[in-house]
């Protein structure tokens, strides 16, 4: 029976493909998954010293693979150098120092948690293992040797922070917290904030006896970043970080809480009133019920409110008469600005202070002042916010003190006055408004400047 050509001609087809791959095979075997792997050099001192102190291991699969690599002293315990890492066929090359994930001795006491560690000096057998998508697996080993290794980890011994809650606003009151930490190595040292989104917030180190990189006692002065005018990170509950780095690679680190509350930078501003003038100001006869004192405030003038006072012409003043100023300040900010007296309305005589009541500068805190060209220093008379009406009080739970804040959104009027007792060389002078922010800066400065002239009466007059 004679067969079909198309059937012998498949058949003819097949035959050669059959013999196309058998000779293939005869002449280029299966390669195995593993085609090469080694350690060059098969000996390092890790020491950082610039020689020998890393390996490069280089691996060739030649189908995709799971890779494992391990390295087992001849003690018996083993460190992972990979574990189960998803490779493509292709040709490696990594470099390796000795540093493996952390450990730490059944009879150690290390001070935090150590994430990346040296191993000890000695011979290792290596070994390779890679495991193909279909189940295949491949093996290779070596051995390699660690010596001279620079093996002392760098140790945080003192991690302090104090306070554990701070409000970082600039109100002078829990402003700022301390951390200290001291390294007992040379290293990298790095200390972050961690929040619910777990990015990390550097915190800058503060350079004293110690340097930068040394061993020793390193100080951290956080003030959220309020100094250097930004918002601090939001309130809430914060991990604390700090992570040493050493030379050779080895990581350790040690973990605090912190807690932000009322944080964020302080705005406040002076204020137009409804006439268009920033301040208003007016002259009144002095009156001994005005006097103050320390320790013994003299009567509170009157608020002015005469229609005339909203001119802005040159005020003439007899020497030992009152300029009276009035204005409005509002708080623009996100947190409370913390203010101390004395109040508005309070008389000063020209060469008296704050002080001079008893009435101390507070850093942080917030007050209106007055200065004028030949004062002896800048803004010299000041005065409250607010009065009580207008405030808010907050008592510190530590020490018990009473502080005052005018609060978020709010406005209040202000006003004072300074008896002019002094009637200097340079007359007629300007005299103006400030918002200061003690021992921080005046956030306004020469507000509603105004032309004063003092004359001296004749007494026989």
């Amino acid at each position: 029976m004679r067969l079909p050509g198309w059937l012998i001609i498949l058949a003819a087809i097949a035959t050669a493909a059959i013999a196309i791959v058998a000779g293939a095979l005869l002449l280029m075997p299966p390669r195995p998954l593993i085609v090469e792997a080694s350690f060059r050099p098969e000996t390092i001192t890790p020491n950082a010293d610039g020689s020998d102190d890393i390996t490069e291991f280089t691996y060739v699969l030649s189908r995709n693979a799971d890779v494992t690599i391990t390295l087992e002293g001849e003690d018996g315990r083993i460190f992972t150098f990979r574990q189960d890492a998803r490779r493509i066929a292709n040709e490696y090359h990594v470099n390796f120092s000795g540093v493996v994930d952390g450990y730490t001795a059944p009879d150690e006491d290390i001070d935090g948690e150590v994430l990346r560690r040296l191993m000890p000096d000695g011979v290792y057998t290596w070994r390779l293992t890679a495991i193909a998508e279909n189940g295949e697996q491949d093996v290779r080993t070596g051995t390699l040797t660690i010596q001279d290794g620079d093996a002392p980890l760098p140790e945080i011994t003192a991690f302090d922070i104090d306070p554990v809650v701070f409000t970082p606003n600039q109100d002078g009151i829990s402003d700022r917290t301390q951390i200290n930490v001291f390294t007992t190595k040379p290293s990298e040292l790095s200390v972050y904030l961690l929040g619910a989104d777990n990015q990390p917030i550097y915190i800058p180190a503060r350079v004293e006896d110690v340097r930068i990189g040394e061993a020793g006692m390193h100080p951290y002065d956080y003030e959220g970043g309020v100094d250097r005018g930004v918002d601090p990170p939001v309130d809430g509950d914060y991990a604390v970080v700090a992570l040493a780095r050493d030379a050779v690679g080895q990581e350790v680190q040690r973990t605090g809480s912190l807690t932000i509350e009322r944080g964020g930078k302080p705005f406040g501003q002076i204020v137009p009133q409804a006439n268009g003038a920033t301040v208003i100001y007016a002259t009144a006869p002095w009156e001994e019920r005005f006097a103050s004192e320390r320790d013994q405030l003299g009567e509170i003038i009157a608020e002015p409110d005469d229609p005339q006072d909203l001119n802005m012409n040159a005020l003439t003043i007899p020497v030992g008469d009152l300029l009276i100023f009035k204005l409005t300040v509002e708080n623009v900010g996100r947190v409370p600005l913390r203010t101390t007296g004395p109040e508005p309305g309070t008389v000063y005589d020209w060469t008296q202070r704050a002080a001079t009541f008893g009435l101390y500068d507070e850093s942080g805190a917030w007050r209106i002042g007055i200065d004028c060209t030949t004062a002896a220093s800048d803004y010299p008379w000041r005065w409250a916010l607010g009065a009580d009406d207008v405030l808010v009080t907050e008592t510190d739970p530590a020490t018990g003190e009473v502080f005052r804040y005018l609060p978020v959104g709010a406005t209040s009027v202000v006003w004072g006055a300074v008896r002019m007792s002094v009637l200097e060389a340079r007359n007629p002078q300007n005299c103006w408004a400030g918002l200061i922010h003690e021992d921080v800066e005046v956030t306004n400065q020469n507000i509603g400047p105004r032309s004063i002239e003092l004359v001296a009466l004749d007494d026989d007059a």
